[in-house]
């Protein structure tokens, strides 16, 4: 486990489309995962301790933020060969156990992760209404260990772009799991 960081925010980037299959068996593209006040492109998967960490911290925020109309994705692009727990069908499982308020999408030829740059697990990209990247940073201030007290920095990002269109300047990096890309050892 290589434990990384994001790179600081592009700010204007704009979110490149996908076509990936969801755990409900449905195929969703950017335009069915937009929220009508932000999206949340979020690179995540089932074994990274960090996301374990945060996870129904995570489903609880995104719940509240749905209902600010900020909508989100997960997407799995983890090589599931050398890591069983990421595999589609216990993707299924997870998403299923904890409610996920969110399509979870498998990125088999991770083409959609390199799409994005996405480098980690977890890795936020917080997108204004016009799909223009206004965050690129951690969820909250915990790392493996679950930090119930902490700020709720992707949230309050999230909050601030649904109602002004513009992410914070100051912007902490995630840390994580490295993508366990395909072939690489």
């Amino acid at each position: 486990m290589v434990s990384l960081q994001t790179p600081v925010c592009d700010f204007g980037w704009k979110a490149p489309d996908f076509s990936l299959l969801g755990v409900d068996g449905k195929t969703y593209s950017l335009a069915d995962v937009r929220g009508p006040k932000g999206t949340v492109v979020m690179f995540i998967c089932n074994h990274c301790p960090y996301v374990k960490a945060i996870r129904q911290r995570l489903v609880n925020d995104l719940k509240e933020l749905r209902t600010l109309g900020v909508y989100a994705v997960g997407i799995n692009a983890n090589d599931p060969t050398d890591y069983p727990e990421d595999s589609f069908e216990n993707m299924q499982t997870v998403a299923k156990e904890f409610d996920f308020p969110f399509p979870y999408l498998i990125d088999p030829t991770q083409s959609t992760a390199k799409a994005y740059g996405a480098v980690c697990t977890p890795d936020f990209f917080g997108f204004n209404a016009n799909l223009e990247l206004q965050y690129r940073g951690r969820f909250d201030e915990s790392r493996k260990e679950t930090a119930p007290q902490s700020t709720r920095d992707l949230f309050n990002a999230m909050k601030r772009i649904a109602e002004t269109g513009q992410g914070p300047r100051e912007q902490i990096p995630s840390i994580g799991c490295s993508i366990k890309w395909i072939g690489a050892s």
